[in-house]
């Protein structure tokens, strides 16, 4: 199973609260039932020109251009048919991939979340369950600024610069509309927890019952089952 997590600053806190509650965050990471995704890793390669742009501070990251949604749908495919994948590695200091990637094993259940995961319809039908994290604007602009100035080495004046003149527009003409396209709105972000808690709860349902689901799956043409090894989570249906 699918699921798309999209808000501003607070999917990540969200995503992770979920597995937390899970216990998945304890389980090695060949045998996890859940795993998490993250748009921010297909971020596009720059050209030269856009990554002067970038480290100026002057390129537009909120818009949906900006993702390599190609790989994004090669991922999501292979990760269907119960394939190993590999993620890309994004350095947001440098704007460039790195050298290395991430192994994701097949799963249960894939948790994707980004800022513009309803915007393609090709990716959002390929999702079984949409949250929408829905948080105030003063919220996303405090969390954004605490970490692009801690994590992405940004000075604040560039931090403000980019939300007023890319951020909160692309928020409002890119993501804000796509919350029509939801299934649960969370709001308050990961402090709602009774929200995040009746999630858990269907994640915890359809890990209960994955393997007559998965068998389901198959026979409803949705994937081709594989051999896998003991040790392995079977892929999401």
């Amino acid at each position: 199973m699918f699921i798309s997590c999209h808000a501003g600053s607070q999917e990540s806190s969200v995503c992770e609260k979920i597995m937390e509650l899970l216990g998945q965050n304890k389980i090695d990471r060949h045998q996890r039932q859940v795993v998490i995704l993250s748009q921010d890793s297909f971020y596009r390669e720059l050209t030269p020109e856009q990554k002067a742009k970038a480290l100026r501070g002057q390129f537009n990251f909120d818009h949906p251009d900006a993702f390599d949604n190609e790989l994004v749908m090669k991922t999501l495919r292979d990760i269907i048919q119960g394939e190993t994948v590999h993620i890309p590695v994004y350095d947001f200091v440098t704007h460039s991939r790195k050298a290395e990637f991430v192994t994701v094993y097949p799963a249960d259940v894939v948790l994707f979340e980004g800022i513009l995961m309803f915007y393609s319809q090709e990716i959002r039908d390929l999702f079984q369950m949409k949250l929408f994290v829905d948080t105030d604007p003063d919220t996303r602009l405090s969390r954004r600024v605490l970490r692009d100035i801690s994590e992405r080495g940004r000075e604040l004046e560039q931090v403000l610069n980019q939300y007023i003149n890319f951020v909160k527009p692309a928020f409002e003409e890119f993501c804000l509309p796509t919350k029509k396209y939801a299934d649960v709105i969370i709001p308050r972000g990961a402090d709602n927890l009774v929200a995040i808690n009746l999630i858990v709860q269907h994640i915890q349902d359809i890990l209960n019952g994955g393997f007559t689901k998965r068998q389901n799956g198959f026979q409803n043409g949705h994937g081709t089952p594989r051999q896998r090894r003991p040790s392995e989570s079977s892929r999401p249906h």
